[in-house]
């Protein structure tokens, strides 16, 4: 019996789709259909995100398919799902990180210190707009929509002088070349679980539940049970500038997180490490994290952004 996943239409969708599909493939020896669907996200191109209802737009038609059992999985960018998800579907595998930085691409400029004053750079998120503006806050600041190749064609059309995107999603393409600097998750936090893929399911079916356990990364759940946790505590989404950023070494488990407000003048950073001993741990870990930035002014800004 083939396993049918949902995907949406575009080159890195496709090719996250594929990438799992081959997975099942080789381990299983299992028929796999991609069903291509097409998201509100995807229909919406002329409004940023934060200003349309965010994640969410890009996994309600696929996960509507999945809970009329038109398609057995979704395959998601885990960094575009909210973190409810609807009742009788969860994500059932992570795969293992690729690299979750963020990316600057400019045809005339090495790095964000290298614009001129007045420079415009292109963005839609806010938590790269905030972490912008707290290190250059003398440059300008457009969104920026579409897929990869658009976003790379818009700035070598040059209405942009440099763009920011998710180094992740320039690998999985080959188009890691075009990146000139590459941000270290110091500089810029990355967004909550960049670089993950999260395979999405219904609850109670089993079948699909076997042929997913091999994919799961445990690291890789645990990584990013903690960044999750921490978003679903701050009730964040597009339209908030935050992120965070967890990793294990040597048995300990270390997140850090941001909460900034618009402009990015307010900007609270903190950072915790444990000794890791399961996986409760790192949810209790990311709501610890938010719990302290929210104590520290992070629930003035939500309450001030939320009032807008």
């Amino acid at each position: 019996m083939k396993v049918r996943i949902g995907t949406r239409k575009s080159q890195l969708a496709l090719w996250q789709a594929n990438y799992i599909a081959n997975l099942i493939n080789q381990i299983h020896g299992v028929e796999v259909e991609l069903v291509k669907i097409t998201t509100s996200g995807d229909k919406i191109l002329d409004v940023p995100l934060a200003k349309i209802g965010g994640k969410g737009l890009f996994v309600k038609e696929i996960e509507d398919a999945m809970l009329k059992g038109e398609i057995d999985i979704a395959v998601h960018s885990l960094k575009d799902v909210p973190t409810q998800l609807p009742e009788g579907l969860d994500i059932i595998a992570i795969t293992e990180r690729e690299d979750p930085r963020d990316a600057f691409l400019s045809t005339k400029y090495k790095s964000l210190k290298d614009l001129p004053a007045g420079a415009v750079v292109g963005t839609s998120s806010l938590r790269r707009k905030s972490q912008i503006m707290k290190m250059r806050d003398d440059l300008i600041i457009n969104d920026l929509r579409g897929n990869v190749d658009t976003r790379i064609r818009k700035l070598e059309e040059g209405q942009y002088d440099a763009i920011i995107l998710a180094y992740a999603g320039l690998k999985r393409l080959g188009l890691d070349s075009k990146a000139s600097y590459i941000f270290s998750p110091q500089e810029m936090i990355p967004a909550v679980c960049q670089g993950f893929l999260g395979i999405e399911a219904r609850v109670d079916d089993e079948r699909i539940k076997k042929i997913l356990e091999p994919i799961n990364n445990q690291e890789s759940f645990i990584r990013a049970t903690a960044e999750r946790s921490f978003l679903k505590t701050l009730e964040g989404g597009c339209q908030v500038p935050l992120g965070a950023y967890c990793e294990i070494k040597d048995d300990f488990i270390h997140i850090t997180g941001f909460i900034a407000d618009l402009e990015g003048k307010t900007f609270i950073k903190e950072s915790l490490s444990e000794k890791l001993t399961n996986i409760n741990q790192a949810k209790e870990l990311g709501q610890r994290l938010a719990n302290i930035l929210l104590k520290r002014g992070g629930k003035d800004i939500l309450t001030k952004i939320y009032n807008l």
